[in-house]
């Protein structure tokens, strides 16, 4: 029996109930009847439940997946997924406040070096930097926290500052806290050869080839289709799934992202977001309007904001002249001021700044944020801002801190790695024990890209670079 995950009905249904509660809905009612039918609750941790419903318990999960799409939200005036309620959202510095403590609408381009040379080599520790926060996270992927710390303290490894081993490993922990499955065999330290295939990296390269066949004005369709022609459906996960789904059930963008989808506001919009940013250097507005046209095929509100702040961040980050400080700030204000995901990331850079022990600021956004699920963009993004600002975008630093905090590691190591690696400004600032086991070589489905050098992919982003 194939029992496929993240498109299954009645495990649908228990994910919408908790994000009817997160987004101003009230669900109450359709969860008691959901119980009183024998409904089950959400998989914790798996994308699918093992066993196969009554034909009545599965048609009863279509049914109320519809009735919660129907009710009201009281964020939604809040909390718009439309780019011009976006843009409206954004308060314009009043003329009496100081500049530095008003919050601008970065909608012109900030100044920016003609790409060269110095672009390409950021654009390389960029890319490297993503796989290697990637790479670092991979095993500990889905693991709870006090796993993750006990499987690099039995190696001495804690704090995190290199790549987990199963090697010293005593096996009655390894019992409680095993390895994820499918990249043990290709992500422990002892075992990389290359980097391996993983979703934070096909779909960087996704949007490589979106903007090489469709140029800086692609549209939602366009990263549709793509999708259909080059990205296999197995390779997608979560609201990538769901939105593949209904495209082949002739639902269009951008109710994609709606239609029976209750992981709209989780992190895969944000790990897409990269390229946005690298290929608009010094212009953050038109790298959060990139990410945005992209980010409607798949999400909504938060799940759309998450890549709009981080296409920003890097555009800001991407120059060469700001540090990370301001790239955050900068990513802060392309995303409505009253979002949850803006109260999230300005709460976490609190953190960041008033524990010198990151395990605290650790601590602080797992209590905050536990009734969130472990992919869900909002306590995930601010993850990734507490771990650069904790820390100043030192790349070690940052991609250890960002796995080290839970939740979708791979996910989180990647984004980090990729702001750190730009700020770092080349490959060779990179440290060696890091990008040496990659071999300049990355594993793919997508397109010819399999085998690829990260090298070639920064040439081949610097040609599809805005200015």
């Amino acid at each position: 029996m194939l029992r496929l995950t993240w498109v299954q009905p009645e495990d649908l249904i228990g994910h919408e109930l908790a994000q009817a509660a997160q987004d101003g809905r009230e669900p109450a009612r359709i969860a008691e009847r959901w119980a009183a039918a024998g409904g089950p609750p959400a998989p914790d941790r798996a994308g699918a439940s093992p066993d196969r419903p009554s034909r009545y318990l599965r048609l009863l999960a279509e049914d109320l997946l519809d009735e919660l799409a129907d009710l009201p939200s009281a964020l939604a005036d809040d909390e718009p997924t439309d780019l011009d309620l976006i843009h409206r959202s954004r308060p314009r510095p009043h003329p009496t406040t100081s500049p530095a403590l008003s919050r601008p609408r970065p909608l012109q381009p900030h100044p920016a070096p003609i790409p060269g040379p110095a672009h390409r080599s950021r654009l390389h520790a960029a890319w490297l930097g993503r796989a290697v926060g990637c790479l670092l996270g991979k095993p500990v992927e889905k693991l709870p926290l006090t796993g993750i710390r006990a499987l690099a303290a039995a190696t001495g490894n804690w704090p995190l500052t290199g790549y987990f081993t199963a090697r010293g490993v005593p096996e009655d922990l390894l019992a409680r806290h095993p390895w994820n499955r499918r990249s043990a065999p290709t992500s422990l330290a002892e075992n990389i050869d290359g980097m391996p295939e993983d979703d934070d990296l096909n779909y960087p390269l996704l949007n490589l080839l979106l903007l090489q066949r469709h140029g800086p004005s692609f549209t939602t369709a366009d990263v549709a289709r793509l999708w259909l022609d080059e990205l296999p459906a197995g390779r997608t996960f979560t609201a990538e799934r769901i939105a593949y789904r209904n495209l082949l059930t002739g639902v269009e963008p951008p109710h994609t992202a709606r239609h029976r989808n209750p992981f709209r506001e989780w992190i895969g919009a944000l790990i897409r977001a990269d390229v946005h940013g690298w290929t608009h250097p010094g212009d953050p507005g038109s790298a959060a309007d990139a990410a945005h046209r992209d980010a409607v095929l798949t999400h909504t509100a938060n799940g759309v904001y998450a890549a709009m702040f981080i296409a920003a961040t890097i555009a800001t980050a991407a120059t060469g002249t700001a540090d990370i400080h301001t790239s955050l700030r900068t990513g802060l204000t392309v995303i409505p001021p009253r979002s949850r995901l803006a109260e999230a990331i300005t709460h976490a850079l609190e953190l960041a700044r008033s524990h010198t022990d990151f395990n605290s600021v650790v601590d602080a956004l797992h209590t905050r944020h536990a009734h969130y699920h472990w992919v869900h963009a909002i306590p995930n993004t601010a993850l990734i801002t507490a771990a650069l600002t904790h820390a100043d975008g030192d790349f070690s630093g940052s991609i250890c801190r960002a796995v080290s905090g839970g939740w979708d590691t791979d996910s989180n190591g990647a984004t980090a790695g990729s702001v750190a690696g730009l700020l770092a400004g080349s490959p060779a600032a990179l440290p060696d024990r890091w990008t040496a086991p990659l071999k300049n070589r990355l594993a793919t489905s997508v397109g010819d890209f399999h085998g690829t050098g990260f090298d070639t992919l920064a040439d081949l982003t610097a040609t599809v670079t805005s200015l």
